[in-house]
């Protein structure tokens, strides 16, 4: 059941992605060759509107072709052939649609359980926190001058910023106050003394909810790049990243776990789960490395500045070297998954 599911989640997140593509190129009037969905060798195609349909044998990935997207054709209705701001709004689309179905996932969570307000629920004794006065009941709205709307923002800053100090701005009975804490090192990591939950929630009406989704969308985008910035930094190793086995296993844990508690909240965890991978799939995409959507807006943003295009066959020889790249990450990383599952 868990591979059944976590391959409904992957397919719509990509379908929606490789939709983004399809939709920009139809508007600009690219022609495109083949929209598929999974990787390989075809199982099921059709025709339809001059495009051929694809389910293919691999189950991740996707692709929507476009005519001359790697160069080697400029005629009427291939990719070279329109604007660059054409081709920056198709690239583009891509990512986009991953954050919009992000933000619409998001919208039937917050409108059903509402969102986790970053509430103190009480400060530890002794520990700094108390010492600089903060009381259960106090809401944090900044730390260090960052917006915190969510408690897992609250949660995140405290990681990713793990050993410093804080200047907490919260509010008490309509007022607002400052104060800083220093953390202590105790055998569970660094600590302010703090307690609160993300199952402390508070509902929404309808612009609320709208307002909180995308406060949503934002948390799971910037915690993305926080934690490539702990990959980039070295405080992350391999074995804490999850690839496309990871991620199945996750879906699965995460599905029995659920059981207990009822079908409402097995869809609101699993759309959870989606709304953090497409969200990760969107900013990953984003990233400028060849064969990437990022990667190819490199090329486009340089073409926008320096009105001349570069050399279609060395881009695409690029884009190729990064995709290289990219499908033996692929490989290292579902190995260290297999690794990790039967170990």
């Amino acid at each position: 059941m868990k591979i059944i599911i976590a391959l409904l989640i992957f397919s719509v997140i990509i379908i929606i992605h490789e939709l983004g593509h399809f939709l920009l190129a139809k508007k600009n009037g690219i022609i495109v060759l083949e929209f598929s969905l999974g990787m390989g060798p075809r199982l099921f195609s059709f025709d339809a509107g001059g495009t051929k349909y694809s389910l293919k044998l691999l189950p991740f990935g996707g692709s929507c072709m476009m005519l001359g997207e790697d160069g080697e054709e400029e005629g009427e209705g291939s990719f070279g052939s329109k604007s660059v701001w054409a081709r920056i709004s198709v690239v583009a689309a891509g990512p986009v649609f991953n954050f919009l179905l992000a933000f619409v996932l998001s919208i039937f969570i917050v409108g059903n359980i509402g969102y986790d307000v970053p509430i103190v629920l009480g400060v530890t004794e002794g520990y700094p926190a108390q010492e600089a006065g903060l009381q259960a009941g106090d809401r944090i709205t900044k730390m260090n001058g960052k917006r915190i709307r969510l408690y897992r923002e609250f949660s995140n800053y405290a990681y990713f910023h793990s050993g410093e100090t804080v200047v907490f701005e919260y509010e008490r009975d309509g007022k607002t106050y400052e104060t800083t804490v220093e953390p202590i090192l105790t055998d569970a990591g660094y600590k302010y003394g703090i307690s609160g939950s993300v199952n402390y929630r508070q509902k929404t009406n309808v612009i609320q909810t709208l307002e909180y989704s995308a406060y949503e969308v934002y948390y799971w985008i910037d915690s993305t790049l926080q934690s490539l910035k702990m990959l980039v930094k070295g405080n992350v190793s391999l074995d804490d990243m999850s690839g496309p086995v990871g991620v199945v296993d996750a879906i699965g844990d995460t599905y029995e776990e659920s059981k207990s508690e009822g079908t409402l909240y097995i869809w609101l965890n699993l759309l959870n789960i989606a709304i953090l991978l497409t969200a990760n799939l969107g900013v990953m995409n984003l990233l400028p490395i060849p064969a990437l959507d990022g990667g190819r807006l490199v090329f486009l943003i340089a073409e926008a500045i320096r009105k001349k295009r570069v050399n279609p066959e060395t881009e695409a020889k690029i884009h190729l070297a990064g995709l290289m790249l990219l499908l033996l990450l692929m490989v290292v990383v579902m190995m260290n998954d297999v690794k990790k599952i039967l170990l």
